[in-house]
């Protein structure tokens, strides 16, 4: 097995397309064709990650947060980034991030997990994205209508929440003329000839727009194909920032902050005054999610749970919400558990290792 297949396996959850414009997810060091040996996951990648790595053996660190966020112009090993890049580079040891693009995913991604671990139901995106859909229009002859669609489907369009192969057909007759160059399926070549057709429509995401066009033109059985794509605007439900859901039945809200203490393993919840007396609907966004604080109170949130809130920030709850600030770290440690379960599943006999290392920069008394 070789790098890129965990690469490959991880986008295929999580596109990098999806991530943040100020984000450097992706393969930050070493050779995507290399041979696989074993995968240390973590939250951070340090020296001291680094170190379990090679004394387990592993040749990819797969982490959450990019050791390089923005470009190194020196490599002296002045700090812990340069060291860990040059310790990766020495040991031959890859590193991948996987790190907004695996919070902007509604199934499988970082705030699934917190909303596992807090036990919430009937979770959607809190802000979700646009600009990321296509919609492809193609005409096909009648007698090739399903096996069309299915290769689409196939190649992944035809998704709309919930639902899969989703697609709108009209019946119509299409005509053409083809040239003494031509080669066509129906008809003659000089004589204008009328078809029996139907017109498909299909929504797809925008980043796999050539694959399935590629299967399109595999699939038609015209010489030439007719098909039109033009970018929407419609929100993408399944991709955008934070997520919002419900717990089965309203609790008390000082217990649930109390619960949540200890589900998050946390040692300080800072929370905003409690104003009303039982919560039920709350938002999450794992790592610094204060960008999100109007979101949530617009969605109806009782609770906002995230991290890296600023005291100021604190202020724009006024009643409205309560915000439970658990700690960037805390909020985000069980993506190294959603890691390991996502590839255990997909590569069953192969050695993937969750760090021991504590990379948390904070401690509390």
């Amino acid at each position: 097995m070789k790098i890129s297949d965990i690469i490959t396996y991880i986008e295929s959850i999580a596109p990098a397309v999806y991530q943040e414009s100020y984000d450097n997810s992706g393969l930050i060091i070493g050779n995507r064709q290399a041979e696989l040996k074993a995968v240390l996951l973590c939250l951070d990648v340090t020296e001291a990650v680094l170190e379990e790595a090679i004394a387990k053996g592993a040749n990819l660190v797969l982490a959450h947060h990019p050791i390089i966020f923005g470009g190194l112009k020196r490599l002296n090993g002045n700090n812990y980034v340069e060291r860990v890049v040059i310790k990766a580079i020495k040991n031959d040891i890859a590193i991948y991030a996987a790190h907004t693009n695996l919070d902007n995913v509604l199934q499988n991604g970082v705030n699934a997990k917190i909303a596992e671990k807090v036990g919430l139901q009937k979770c959607s995106v809190l802000l979700p994205k646009k600009g990321l859909l296509k919609k492809l229009y193609t005409t096909v002859p009648s007698a090739a209508l399903e096996k069309v669609k299915d290769a689409l489907f196939a190649a992944g369009a035809g998704n709309i929440g919930n639902y899969s192969e989703c697609s709108f057909s009209v019946p119509g007759t299409g005509s053409f003329k083809g040239s003494e160059e031509s080669n066509p399926t129906v008809g003659q070549k000089g004589l204008r000839h009328h078809e029996a057709e139907q017109k498909i429509e299909v929504i797809l995401p925008a980043y796999r727009e050539s694959t399935i066009l590629k299967a399109l033109f595999e699939a038609h059985p015209y010489e030439e194909v007719a098909y039109e794509v033009i970018a929407l605007e419609n929100s993408y439900n399944l991709v955008g920032s934070g997520l919002i859901g419900e717990l089965p039945e309203a609790v008390d809200a000082m217990s649930f902050l109390k619960s949540l203490k200890q589900t998050m393993k946390t040692d300080c919840v800072r929370f905003t005054p409690i104003h009303r007396a039982t919560v039920q609907k709350i938002a999450v966004c794992g790592g610094a999610g204060s960008f999100l604080l109007k979101d949530a109170i617009r969605a109806g949130a009782d609770v906002f749970i995230s991290g890296d809130f600023k005291y100021h920030e604190f202020f724009d709850a006024d009643n409205r919400i309560i915000i439970a600030d658990i700690g960037h770290f805390e909020s985000e440690q069980f993506t190294i558990e959603l890691f390991y379960e996502l590839l255990s599943q997909k590569f069953s006999t192969f050695a993937f290792w969750q760090t021991s290392v504590k990379t948390n920069p904070l401690s509390y008394l």
